[in-house]
């Protein structure tokens, strides 16, 4: 993937547009008043969110796409567009070698090649015999001509080398079809065709190129039941989501995206008029699943069959997981985990269950309305884990109420807003038939951990008592606070030292740290950024070890400690300029006293004089960054305590 595609593929051109413009939606599209030339009566600039693009269509008659629109907004040249893009993407760019070059033109091959496959699996369904009963399929389950042709569904024949054969004769190689995942290879070395007597889903990602495939069996004695298309350089079904291309911009339209877990629930939705259905591709979700949904929109419903959204798997976690790229393990995201990712993500997560023994392909063929009403009737994550742990149990019985308070609580307590968790206090006590003040007397210990950890470290608590501390003891707090969020986010620190540069402050560095483990975690950041094999939180948690605790508790507790995107990022901004000026101030505190109270001099007076200017010129720096409105300052001057050093202050006056 070029720097250009991977950054249109990060940022959506509506959301960098609405900076300027304001847009009202009209249809799929989004119309404004253009900000490129004067007008106030007629709203002539439109974006078009499936393609990406935008066009005034009065005075100016111009059009582009995101590179285009910056360019004219920003007066800049594309090279410098670009730079800034992949800046707010957090895409490195570097200059394209022939190796680059080469690399682009193997890809667009891999893409060719599933493209030809698209086509003659098609061809293999409509024009065989033994393709027909794909085809009856599919018929069978209630879809139409129009639909199979929109999907681009397909049959791929029983044989060991018929897609091989016809890929062969059209002039590609054998590791070109096998690295585009359409043959598998057996321990003799032999390669054969991946997907046989399968009927094929065309996967493509969220821009509409083409992916990856995956296979259902049409015998029932054959296994898998699906089959996906293996791990390539375009195929990551942990950030693909199936029927995306189809669904972003009517997720947009109706400001909600519904998660199925079939490739034929999808199409049937969309069939039946509900275009903004996806899918994960028979793998758990994970937070890049959740990111991309995002982009359309902040609501979000889990629709679970019963087994996935009963009491045991509630209790497991909605069945909601990620799988640690490189591992074979599952992590699994428990109901905490997913209400982080609605904190984090500000987003509003629901879920909603089918009626037992039925898919929503089922449902919505039997009755559309029946459906929509499913929808409407989703609960939010606590409602639908409360309901479903009193489901079927003894509510009278005093244990009963224990279990599920014991369980329900520490979920309120992950709430981000105050007047959701006394909402839900409330219903848990009604429902338990308790006194709110009965379930109120248990959470003081969770509040006062959600208080502290809340707490930004350069804040002490009202209790705390005021004595000397080393710098080490009172970086410590400041140093996990920071490393919290870049672990979880590593990304952030391109925007952290694009801040520090504007106040000629140099980047984050492992010398800001004193503790080792927390060099270790900032070094696995930078190297995270590096590389491009996997997502970069992903690399760090995989790296970290297995005898390394500390990360594991930052990480699970480091979304919940502040409300807001905008309040975590002022709040780390803040504490690395208090772990800045701590280091400036013991530093300066150190030559002050190598200069007069040690036995000997470490430096000699000239050499002692730089440096003090040096460490005051950058502690004057942090100063105006600490009250910058972005680290959440108030941006007015104030006065600069100043520093005594040979009984003078910095800047020159006599000390009283």
């Amino acid at each position: 993937m070029t720097a250009v595609e991977d950054i249109k593929q990060r940022i959506d051109l509506v959301d960098i547009v609405s900076q300027t413009v304001k847009l009202k939606r009209t249809g799929k599209n989004y119309i404004g008043f253009c900000p490129f030339h004067s007008n106030t009566r007629t709203p002539a600039f439109v974006v078009f969110p499936e393609s990406q693009t935008w066009r005034c269509f009065g005075q100016c008659n111009e059009g582009g796409d995101l590179f285009g629109f910056v360019m004219k907004r920003d007066n800049l040249d594309f090279q410098e567009a670009l730079k800034q893009l992949a800046d707010k993407a957090g895409v490195t760019l570097k200059p394209q070698t022939q190796a680059d070059r080469k690399q682009d033109q193997e890809r667009d091959i891999l893409l060719d090649i599933m493209e030809a496959s698209v086509a003659f699996y098609r061809q293999q369904m409509l024009e065989t015999t033994p393709g027909k009963k794909a085809l009856d399929y599919l018929h069978h389950r209630g879809l139409t001509d129009e639909t199979i042709k929109t999907w681009g569904l397909g049959y791929a024949p029983d044989g060991w080398s018929h897609l091989l054969d016809h890929l062969l004769a059209k002039g590609y190689t054998r590791e070109q079809i096998l690295q585009a995942g359409m043959l598998s290879k057996g321990d003799d070395g032999r390669v054969y065709d991946r997907f046989r007597d399968r009927l094929m889903f065309p996967i493509r990602s969220m821009y509409g190129k083409m992916a990856g495939f995956g296979g259902r069996v049409l015998n029932p004695e054959d296994v898998p039941k699906y089959l996906n298309s293996p791990a390539t350089e375009v195929f990551d079904k942990g950030r693909l989501l199936y029927g995306l291309d189809q669904a972003r911009s009517n997720m947009r339209a109706e400001s909600q995206a519904v998660i199925v877990e079939g490739y034929m629930d999808v199409i049937s939705l969309h069939q039946a008029g509900f275009p903004n259905a996806v899918s994960p591709m028979g793998t758990a979700l994970t937070e890049a699943h959740f990111q991309l949904i995002k982009k359309m929109t902040s609501n979000i419903v889990l629709a679970l069959d019963p087994d996935a959204a009963g009491q045991n798997a509630t209790l497991r976690g909605l069945e909601t997981a990620r799988k640690a790229m490189g591992k074979d393990e599952q992590l699994d995201f428990d109901s905490r985990g997913l209400l982080k990712i609605e904190r984090y993500l500000k987003a509003d997560i629901r879920v909603t269950t089918l009626p037992e023994g039925k898919d929503p392909d089922e449902v919505v063929l039997e009755n559309p309305e029946a459906w929509r009403k499913i929808i409407a009737e989703a609960k939010p994550v606590v409602i639908h884990v409360m309901d479903s742990l009193a489901e079927g149990q003894d509510l009278a019985d005093p244990k009963v109420k224990r279990t599920i308070a014991e369980q329900v609580l520490p979920l309120i307590e992950d709430v981000g807003s105050t007047v959701e968790r006394e909402a839900y206090r409330q219903r848990l006590a009604a429902l338990l038939r308790l006194d709110i003040r009965t379930l109120q007397a248990t959470t003081p210990t969770v509040s006062h951990d959600r208080r502290k950890r809340n707490r930004t470290p350069d804040q002490p608590e009202d209790t705390q008592i005021r004595q000397p501390i080393t710098l080490a003891a009172k970086n410590r707090p400041l140093e996990e606070f920071t490393l919290k969020y870049l672990v979880l986010d590593p990304d952030s620190l391109y925007q952290i030292d694009r801040f520090l540069a504007q106040f000629e402050l140099t980047p984050l560095d492992s010398e800001d740290f004193q503790e080792g483990d927390m060099k270790h975690l900032l070094s696995l950041v930078r190297q995270s950024l590096a590389q491009t094999e996997y997502e970069p939180a992903d690399f760090v948690e995989m790296n970290l070890g297995d005898d390394f605790e500390l990360p594991q508790i930052l990480s699970t507790e480091a979304q919940s400690l502040s409300d807001t995107q905008s309040k975590l990022y002022k709040d780390r901004l803040r504490c690395i300029l208090r772990l800045r000026k701590n280091h400036v101030e013991d530093r300066l505190r150190e030559i002050n006293f190598l200069q007069n109270e040690a036995d000997e001099k470490t430096y000699s007076s000239e050499e002692a004089n730089l440096l003090y200017l040096d460490l005051i010129e950058t502690r004057r720096k942090i100063d105006q960054a600490l009250i910058s409105p972005e680290s959440g300052g108030s941006g007015k001057v104030r006065n600069i305590p100043g520093v005594y050093y040979a009984g003078r202050r910095y800047d020159g006056s006599s000390q009283k």
